[in-house]
Parts: structure tokens; C-alpha cells; sequence
């Protein structure tokens, strides 16, 4: 029998989501690319990457049609704001056209094409590349390889991989001793639980010896990296629970988080002094805030739909 949403994590996920969005907006000008930024970067997780993950955070707002409406004006604003920092799709075709191996631009594309955003160039750039012997070929981390199936999947490209099998490679594919895991380890395991689930949206894809695997020993990863601090970590394991085809979701660490999170939506990254000065304040934690809004999101979405 699947566990429901418990009916008190409601009103902590919707705050968090709510306040954490409402910060993504707020900041977003800290986010922009500077100015002169080229499709080759020097530092593509300066900036680059973050925009991506606070359009991935606007995306799966937008994915749940029942979205109350200033949480939905707020995702539409934030996507708007990072598909015009791509220059309406035309930097990710630059990107993906000039360094054909990299599977960022595909990646980077997914979350727009989710919300209805295309760029007709880069849609036949992609297609033409994922017949290509040599991209099919490239040795990447199986949870990479999870997240590259899983946005073909979602711009409607063929892909030659096998989800399951995929799955198998992984750290979490063996079950392997809980007490063996590390810091990076899990944030592994936690993507390949996010790209299988397809963050949430079909957690039957999450093979059932994992997800029992994943249910039985989450809540003593979560206590562990709560006990340490590691809130960024945190969230991301709550997104794991709220993922599962029988969710995990224990009200007292959604109280943890929301008792955590600052007026203004701001949930730091670990227990370290929350720097005064605005643009550290957005670069040390905006990842957390967006995985924020995404555990939140998830959470009502999964709870409107009685699990």
C-alpha cells in the first residue's frame, strides 16, 4: 500500500517552495551570464550551470498544472529569464554545434522543452547527433549517462540505452552496504534516483528492489547529513523521498528545513555563517534554494495527486 503525503508536510512544502521561488526571482539578476559570454566558457559552473538549475526548478513548477498561480507566475517569469540568457535557445545550439561530445547543451535544453520552448536549429542538431557512433560511445559516469537518457527522453529523441540497465551500473544498482556511503556517493544516488523518476513524475521508474532499497535506509542518510549540517544534501535526499512510487516524507525533517529557511526564502547550504554580502549570499546558496523549491514542488505535486 503506498504512504501518503502526510497531511502537515503540506502547508511545510508549499511555504518552502513559495519563499524559495519567490528568492530565485528576487536574485535572478545575480544569475545573469556577464556580459561578452560565448557558448565556450571558462567556467561553466560559474553561472552556466546554475541558470540551468534554476530553470530546472521553474520547469517542474510549471510540469504540475495545478500549480497555485503566484507559484506558477513566478516559474514563468524565472523561465523566461533564462531562455533569454540563452539568447532564446541559440547559445545551447552554439554550444552543442561547436563541442559536438558535450552533453550539457542537451541537458540544459530538456527543462524548456518540458515547458513548451524550442529552438528549431538545436532540435535538428540533436536529432542528427544522437545517431552519431561517436556520442553514443562517450565513457561518462553511469548517473551521467541516466541524466543524458533521461533528457533525450524528454525532448523526444531515440536513445540507445536501456534505462534499467543503466540503473544496474550504478552505485545504487548494486545495494550495496548503506553504511558505506560518502558525501559524493550520495549525491550520485541521488541523481540516479532523479533521473529515473524523471524527478517525481514517474517513480515507477525506479526499479522495485531499489526503491525498497532507497525507503529502508533514507531516513538514516537524511539523520546522518542532518546531524552534520549538510543541508543542501538534505534537500536533495528529501526530493529522493517524494520521488519514490511510495514516498518517504517524515513531517520532522520538512520542519528541520522550513524552521531552517530564512524570511526571505534563503536555505543555506550548511551550518556555516550565512555571509551579509548579497552576491556571496547568492553563489554559496542558490543550489539549496533551488533544490528547495524542487523538493517542495514535488512534494505538493505528488500530495494533490494522493501520491
Amino acid at each position: 500500500m503506498t504512504t501518503p503525503i502526510p497531511a502537515t508536510v503540506t502547508p511545510l512544502a508549499r511555504g518552502l517552495a513559495d519563499r524559495a521561488l519567490a528568492w530565485l526571482h528576487a536574485n535572478r539578476a545575480l544569475g545573469a551570464l556577464p556580459p561578452g559570454t560565448t557558448e565556450t566558457m571558462a567556467d561553466p559552473d560559474g553561472v552556466y550551470k546554475p541558470l540551468g538549475e534554476t530553470t530546472l526548478a521553474a520547469s517542474l513548477v510549471l510540469r504540475d498544472t495545478r500549480s497555485e498561480p503566484g507559484r506558477a507566475a513566478a516559474a514563468q517569469s524565472l523561465m523566461d529569464f533564462t531562455w533569454e540568457q540563452f539568447r532564446r535557445g541559440d547559445m545551447i545550439y552554439e554550444r552543442q554545434l561547436r563541442h559536438t561530445l558535450m552533453t550539457d547543451p542537451l541537458e540544459m535544453y530538456a527543462p524548456f522543452v518540458r515547458c513548451g520552448y524550442r529552438h528549431e536549429g538545436l532540435d535538428r542538431l540533436l536529432a542528427h547527433r544522437s545517431r552519431m557512433r561517436s556520442v553514443n560511445s562517450v565513457e561518462v559516469l553511469p548517473n551521467r549517462r541516466l541524466a543524458v537518457a533521461n533528457a533525450a527522453r524528454v525532448v523526444g529523441l531515440d536513445h540507445p540505452d536501456d534505462m534499467a540497465e543503466l540503473a544496474r551500473a550504478t552505485w545504487l544498482g548494486a545495494t550495496p552496504e548503506p553504511w558505506a556511503i560518502n558525501w559524493i556517493t550520495a549525491y550520485a544516488m541521488t541523481h540516479t534516483v532523479f533521473h529515473l523518476t524523471d524527478w517525481g513524475a514517474r517513480p515507477d521508474g525506479l526499479p522495485p528492489e531499489l526503491a525498497r532499497y532507497v525507503r529502508r535506509w533514507l531516513p538514516v542518510w537524511i539523520d546522518i547529513w542532518r546531524e552534520v549540517g549538510q543541508w543542501d544534501l538534505v534537500t536533495e535526499l528529501l526530493v529522493v523521498g517524494v520521488s519514490l512510487e511510495d514516498p518517504y516524507c517524515a513531517p520532522e525533517d520538512w520542519e528541520a528545513l522550513a524552521a531552517l529557511q530564512h524570511e526571505d526564502g534563503l536555505v543555506p547550504r550548511d551550518s556555516d555563517p550565512v555571509h551579509d554580502d548579497p552576491r556571496r549570499r547568492f553563489t554559496d546558496h542558490q543550489h539549496t534554494v533551488v533544490v528547495t523549491a524542487v523538493a517542495g514542488s514535488i512534494a505538493l505535486a505528488r500530495s494533490a495527486r494522493g501520491s
